[in-house]
Formats: C-alpha cells, structure tokens, sequence
C-alpha cells in the first residue's frame, strides 16, 4: 500500500515538474503559485488517476 502512494506522488512530482519545464519554456519565467494551486492539483490529480487503480486492482481479471 505504501509503495502505491510513493508511487502516484513521484508520479505527480513528475508530471508538475514536466508542467514547469514547459511553462517557463513557453513564458520565460514560472508563475507565483500559492498552495491552493497544489492542493487542488493534487485532488485532480488523483481523481484522474482513479480510473486506472479501478481497471488495474479491481476490474481487471487476475
């Protein structure tokens, strides 16, 4: 179980750091972000990601 939760927060770094890169490739500079900006991409995140936990761990046949 811990090892799901590490993984889908390196896979959220990841993605957020991919995110960055491209932002401040195509404006030059990042944008000041608060912690709302976080916690909400963290929620959307992981109801995006709920679709393949569903398919991967209980739909799918074993």
């Amino acid at each position: 179980m811990h090892w799901r939760l590490l993984e889908w927060l390196v896979f959220y770094g990841l993605i957020g750091g991919l995110a960055a890169l491209l932002e401040s490739r195509a404006h030059g500079s990042l944008y000041p972000q608060r912690w709302e900006f976080y916690a909400i991409t963290l929620c959307l995140f992981l109801v995006f990601a709920f679709p393949g936990f569903v398919y991967r761990y209980l739909w799918r046949k074993a």
